[in-house]
């Protein structure tokens, strides 16, 4: 039964609040997906994988190494991007040149490989990240508390994004990368170094995954499943707004966190699927996504 009878504006705009805490993680999960499918034309299975093992090394950092949130913040990326210039030298610069399903199949394997290896050691049982103290509390909006945490959480989050957006469609490096995926031979041509900067791309779209992973990690419980759990939900998010549409994809990832906490107030069994929905319209009317361009 739809549950409609229990609208109150108090709960739509609880559900919205909610909805746009986990667009951000879409967001900004998708958009490193979208940078490298949209630069490297690599369908990046393991981005979800990736996610997981940002939560992961986040955790380390804090219970090993006794090193602060914030630092855990920035070094886990790095880390992380480690992990994708491994990936990426040894492993997909030899598939570039054919067909993208050998990518998928690629990435997707070093997803199970990976989930695999945390799972042998962790089981599936969530384990809890604390949040940091200076970001612990709520913040009274009148119709909810909000903890500050999901604050900084859609803060973070959408400077992130903006600063990406920023960076490629408006700087010269983003001009460079640009170059390199549509015309690498011209772009060679001008002393510039492709495979190293396609390669610096890949570790800056897992390092977008890594970052996301330590964000999640003090809200939903750090686990080798929270990977797979959201990488389906991912690939929903960056088909919508169109395969390598850097604004697109951010638009798209807070718009269906919105839609979700909506659909849990109509329709709480099937605001799961709701964006499964949505992906099927928008294949059937433009198959390009909401802001791809058709290519020749």
């Amino acid at each position: 039964m739809f549950s409609s009878l229990s609208f109150s504006p108090q709960l739509v705009l609880s559900q919205l609040v909610v909805g746009l805490v986990n667009g951000s993680f879409y967001a900004i999960l998708s958009l490193g997906l979208a940078i490298i499918f949209g630069m490297l034309n690599v369908i990046n299975f393991v981005q979800g994988a990736l996610f997981m093992t940002g939560a992961f090394v986040g955790y380390f950092l804090l219970q090993l190494a006794g090193i602060d949130y914030l630092y855990a913040l920035f070094l886990a990326p790095i880390i992380v991007a480690g992990i994708g210039f491994l990936i990426e030298r040894f492993l997909l610069s030899r598939i570039y040149k054919i067909d993208h399903i050998y990518g998928w199949l690629l990435t997707f394997g070093l997803a199970l490989m990976i989930e695999s290896i945390f799972r042998q050691f962790y089981g599936v049982s969530g384990r809890p990240y604390p949040v940091p103290t200076w970001l612990r509390g709520t913040i009274d909006l009148g119709f909810m508390m909000l903890p500050i945490y999901r604050a900084w959480v859609i803060l973070v989050s959408s400077i992130g994004c903006l600063a990406t957006w920023y960076a490629i469609e408006k700087t010269q490096l983003g001009s460079y990368l640009r170059a390199s995926t549509e015309n690498p031979q011209m772009t060679r041509c001008f002393g510039i170094n492709v495979p190293w900067l396609i390669c610096i791309t890949y570790c800056c779209g897992v390092g977008m995954a890594a970052f996301a992973g330590v964000l999640a990690a003090p809200i939903y419980q750090v686990s080798p499943l929270m990977g797979s759990n959201i990488i389906v939900v991912i690939m929903a998010v960056v088909v919508i707004g169109g395969l390598g549409s850097i604004l697109g994809t951010i638009i798209t990832g807070i718009s269906i966190g919105l839609i979700e906490g909506i659909a849990k107030i109509i329709y709480p069994e099937g605001s799961h699927v709701i964006i499964f929905i949505i992906m099927a319209i928008v294949l059937i009317v433009k198959p390009t996504g909401l802001f791809g361009k058709r290519i020749r």
